[in-house]
């Protein structure tokens, strides 16, 4: 009783989806063989360790931080990136609503998966 059946099993994909567009298209790409923009391409990250994209230049802070890139990783550096990884470069402010967040990783896990 009393909790929420299926709030907290993950986000919406396609709210997800918009988020990404609106918020992380400028500077990542998701698809296979996707470019590097401001900064790397995301396909295949989720399950691996933070800063080991093949051919984007890293902050030390990055490649040495040992984050592993999962939901939980992911729900606290997408709230505050510079807070979570001190030294990165990525400009973004983060995404300060939880359900935001949420979305957007269940997006994430399903468009970069290698």
């Amino acid at each position: 009783m009393g909790k929420k059946k299926g709030k907290d099993k993950g986000g919406n994909e396609k709210k997800g989806a918009k988020t990404f567009k609106t918020k992380c298209s400028q500077c990542h790409t998701v698809e296979e063989g996707g470019a590097h923009k401001q900064g790397p391409n995301l396909h295949g990250f989720y399950g691996s360790q933070s800063g080991q994209a093949g051919g984007y230049s890293y902050t030390a802070a990055n490649k040495e931080s040992g984050v592993v890139w999962q939901d939980k990783t992911l729900f606290d550096y997408l709230e505050n990136p510079k807070k979570y990884i001190k030294g990165t470069k990525m400009v973004f402010a983060g995404i300060k609503k939880a359900d935001e967040r949420k979305n957007l990783i269940a997006y994430l896990k399903n468009s970069t998966k290698g």
